[in-house]
């Protein structure tokens, strides 16, 4: 349980926030919080209840909400935590432990901030107090005059505490994140004097002269213009210092403003106060990126002449400038006010269609040139039926933009943003994070950064966001009837929307100035250059009188896609409907024909045509895509029961494909569905290289595809999809795969195929290895070998003892995994399997190197060598081989054969890029010499790996 005054005044529980009721009832607790285990009498209450003269019956009506108070407790099980509201006498108190009210939380914080030796401790204490404010506090209170000077007391709390964050920031020599705390409160206080002097220090000591002496002139005009006074004596001080260029040599661990003190200490006195707004990043692990030499002025307002190059090697993830955008000044003019303070965040909000990313997007490419930084960008997916991308996945791609290796990229989410954070601090950059669903989804995300720029989008006004990190809203409504008529005219042409301005203006009515409605209006008209707009506005109205497209959004973007559909050829609408089957987010002509059971061909020819009509987005080469409203206007139309099985079963046969091609064996991984559906064309991959860049540019959708699979109940298909991504779990094992092997394992035991399960159990049980959870991997690989045995699957029977042998080396029984691999060769070679036999005697090399076995290592890797095998695969099991050969003879002594078996593994994998083989082989090589070439080698095969993986 917690009582808060810190914001609203609320009652928070383990089931929620108690229902208060009315303000008065509010207020009544809030007087009795801010003195709590203290009688107050009902005098007192009466006048933090009332303004003016109370009325006759005040203290029934008072004694009317402490009862119900108490009924609100009672349910709340608050004598369970030591809460209780008593009479005493003509008052009434509330005993509870202070430990349970924020304020008092917050004054012990902030006493614990103010005894720290180190700045950082005091930083993160500072912190945590602001941290407890979730608005202005006694929010929802009646605003009487005894509870407004409370308010007031705990606001002059929370900025004195700002001040003392400030203070403690500047002893660590951070005067940069000083200022970024001191300006957002300066702005909202500009009038407090001690606020804009630390704030001009701070700026000062940051390198920043020139914006501490704007501020003073600032300061000292809104004081001569409110007040009809001029600076006081601290704000002088301050200007002076910074007309002297001085500051750096001033003590900045003395006590700031805020930090103690006569007035402080008096406030203090007067009621417990509490926090701030959130504060900003904690100070990241990893060095920041270099600034750039000079910084740019402030954003100006919109540039209205053509975007700016950047310079080479500038980072740019944006998307590309919308076509036919129109309109919008008054929100790109307060998009560039809202970006052009000190670290802001700006939201965009407005409804679904509404054009937000073409305004964001469009505003980026046009002020592009002061961000020298780089310009980021995300779709957090927030509205989007395919789901939200992780937050550690696009930490990952901010963070492969800003050249961070992919090795280097930390595995948790909270270490990659703190790795983030810290190099976008010196850095003067723009982010874009798209479709917001949660103000929780995106804090991780923001940079933090002194010159940073945070643009937001969401169909929610998120103002968690807003109270947590200043987020500067940036509103977003439909279009004015001029700017719909001049989108209409960018794609029409103005000469036809000239020649109907009565008829434009009513389409653009009808249409509801929503831009997305009004895009796919003029698509329509654009492919019928005969049809005039009138014809079009008559269509409008008899379909539109529900007025869906006046009314909710997604209706009305429904009620315009519905017309469009029915204009469209026949096989461009039957294509159509059937993409709203597909699971995935992107689509190929092998997936759209599967879909609509047609060829290839034909499915990329109506895909042009929805792409023309604005249906489909090209995403690049033989790829599309569909806005998420489309997709989901395309879900509802009648598409047949078959098309999701049919793009399923395409699904698997082209995973199946890849992994014959990345890696080729004697044998499948797996045997086609009894009830399979060909498809009438399947991807063809000529090599390794083409089946790994589709396992990396498909791995969402092939999630997708399963999860739809399973959803239907389609458990064949489920297993299979996520088995056939073998052979890039093994490429990428530390990936988090395991929960998509789990679902394949449910699959595999739901379609009661023990064959697949025992393959399924070998995979996972292999990555928990990998992943360092041994002995949960063991419980799976010591079942997949009985499970095989019992399918009479001898080759899975073999694989699943060779991974076996991995969790027993791990767990220290080396002896053991030897045995499980000399079983598991035996066992291949009496079906002719050459591949696993070769893998298992590999592994049982290796085994029995680490186990010192020098002459049987040496003759296990000799007979594993001699095998014949796919000559594809056989490159890497070489090196491998002869590596192991070379080790042997090294342990045997023979010094000279041993390096020149290690010096061909080197040869042949630095030949056939083989980088992990040859840092294997030259690793051994350099145990036994010291040479300057070989080094040189093994450097330039780490850089070539660590960068691939």
């Amino acid at each position: 349980m917690e009582f808060r005054l810190l914001g609203a005044v609320s009652v928070a529980t383990e089931v929620g926030v108690l229902p208060l009721g009315p303000a008065k009832r509010r207020s009544l607790l809030a007087a009795l919080l801010l003195r709590p285990n203290h009688p107050v009498p009902v005098e007192q209450l009466t006048a933090a209840l009332w303004d003016q003269e109370p009325p006759a019956r005040a203290r029934g009506v008072i004694q009317g909400h402490v009862s119900r108070l108490r009924v609100l407790l009672a349910g709340a099980e608050a004598e369970m935590f030591g809460v209780e509201l008593v009479t005493q006498g003509t008052a009434y108190v509330l005993r509870m432990p202070e430990s349970l009210l924020d304020a008092h939380r917050f004054e012990e914080l902030v006493t614990l901030a103010r005894g720290q030796r180190v700045p950082a401790d005091a930083v993160a204490m500072y912190q945590e107090a602001l941290s407890l404010w979730q608005g202005p506090a006694l929010t929802g209170a009646y605003p009487s005059q005894p509870l407004q000077a409370a308010a007031q007391a705990l606001e002059e709390l929370r900025l004195a505490s700002v001040e003392s964050l400030a203070g403690a920031y500047a002893r660590m020599g951070e005067h940069a994140r000083a200022a970024a705390v001191l300006r957002a409160e300066a702005g909202v206080h500009p009038l407090r004097e001690s606020l804009s002097a630390a704030l001009m220090r701070a700026l000062q000591r940051a390198g920043r002269r020139t914006e501490a002496l704007d501020w003073f002139h600032r300061t000292r005009r809104l004081l001569a213009d409110e007040l009809g006074v001029d600076p006081g004596r601290e704000l002088a001080d301050a200007y002076a210092a910074a007309l002297r260029g001085t500051g750096e040599e001033e003590d900045p661990g003395g006590p700031g403003p805020g930090s103690g003190g006569i007035d402080g200490e008096r406030k203090e006195a007067a009621v417990r106060g509490t926090a701030v707004a959130a504060p900003p990043p904690p100070v990241a692990a990893a060095p920041p990126a270099p600034a750039p030499a000079a910084s740019p002025p402030a954003l100006p307002g919109v540039v209205l002449g053509a975007s700016q190059p950047l310079p080479p090697g500038t980072i740019d993830l944006l998307p590309r400038m919308p076509r036919g955008f129109h309109g919008r000044g008054g929100e790109l003019t307060a998009l560039s006010r809202a970006a052009a303070g000190e670290a802001p965040v700006c939201l965009v909000t407005g409804p679904a269609g509404v054009g937000k990313t073409a305004l964001v997007t469009h505003w980026a490419h046009r002020n592009r040139e002061q961000f020298p930084g780089g310009l980021l960008y995300a779709d957090l997916r927030g509205f989007s039926e395919t789901g939200e991308p992780a937050l550690l996945e696009v930490l990952r791609e901010f963070l492969l933009a800003l050249g961070v290796a992919p090795r280097r990229i930390p595995e948790s989410a909270g270490a990659a943003s703190a790795l983030f954070r810290s190099l976008c601090a010196e850095r003067q950059l723009l982010v874009v994070l798209d479709n917001a669903r949660a103000s929780e989804q995106v804090r991780e995300l923001l940079p933090g950064g002194a010159r940073c720029v945070t643009v937001v989008t969401s169909r929610y006004r998120l103002r968690g966001l807003i109270a947590s990190d200043a987020a500067r809203p940036v509103p977003v409504d439909v279009l004015e009837p001029d700017d719909s008529t001049a989108l209409l005219a960018a794609v029409l042409g103005t000469e036809r929307v000239l020649a109907e301005e009565v008829a434009a203006r009513r389409l653009a009515e009808l249409c509801g100035g929503l831009p997305l409605a009004l895009r796919v209006a003029a698509a329509r008209l654009a492919d019928q250059p005969e049809s005039p707009l009138s014809a079009m506005c008559a269509e409008l109205s008899d379909e539109s009188r529900r007025l869906s497209l006046l009314d909710v959004e997604d209706t009305g973007v429904g009620a315009a896609l519905r017309l469009t559909v029915r204009r469209l050829p026949t096989d461009a609408a039957r294509q159509f409907a059937h993409l709203g089957r597909h699971p995935g987010v992107y689509v190929d002509r092998y997936a759209a024909a599967a879909l609509a059971d047609t060829d290839p061909a034909t499915a990329e020819a109506a895909l042009d045509k929805l792409t023309a009509a604005h249906l489909v987005v090209r995403a690049g080469p033989d790829r599309w895509t569909l806005h998420d409203l489309v997709r989901l206007y395309a879900r509802d139309l009648d598409a047949g029961a078959e098309a999701l099985p049919r793009v399923l079963d395409l699904t698997v046969a082209t995973a199946l494909a890849a992994a014959d091609a990345a890696e080729p064996g004697d044998e499948s991984c797996f045997a086609l569905p009894a009830d399979f559906r060909p498809p009438r064309a399947l991807r063809e991959f000529a090599n390794r290289e083409q089946a790994m860049a589709w396992y990396a540019a498909e791995r969402d959708d092939l999630t997708l595809a399963a999860a739809a699979a399973d959803t239907a109940g389609l458990h064949g298909r489920t297993w299979r999809i996520i088995l056939g991504m073998w052979p890039q779990i093994v490429w990428r094992v530390r990936d988090g795969w395991t929960p998509l092997l789990r679902t394949a394992l449910e699959a595999a035991r739901a379609d009661g195929d023990p064959r697949a399960e025992s393959r399924v159990l070998a995979l996972l049980g292999w990555v928990l290895t990998e992943e360092g959870r041994v002995d949960e991997a063991l419980v799976h690989l010591e079942a997949a070998p009985v499970l095989a045995a019992r399918a009479r699957d001898t080759r899975g029977e073999a694989t699943a003892l060779i991974n076996l042998s991995l969790a027993q080396a791990a767990l220290g029984s080396p002896d053991e995994a030897a045995e499980g691999c000399a079983l598991a060769a035996e066992l291949a070679h009496s079906v002719g399997d050459r591949h696993t036999e070769r893998l298992a005697l590999c592994h049982l090399a290796r085994h029995r190197l680490d186990a010192r076995e020098w002459q049987a290592a040496h003759e296990t890797a000799i007979t594993a060598l001699d095998l014949e095998g796919p000559s594809e695969a056989s490159a890497a099991a070489r090196v491998l081989l002869l590596t192991a050969i070379g080790e042997a003879l090294l342990g045997m002594g023979d010094e000279t054969e041993g390096i020149r078996r290690l010096e061909n593994a080197a040869l042949e994998a630095e030949t056939c890029g083989y980088d992990d083989g040859a840092v294997r082989a030259l690793g051994a090589l350099l145990r036994v010499s010291a040479d300057a070439g070989l080094q040189a080698r093994y450097d330039t095969a780490m850089v070539r790996l660590m960068a691939r993986t």
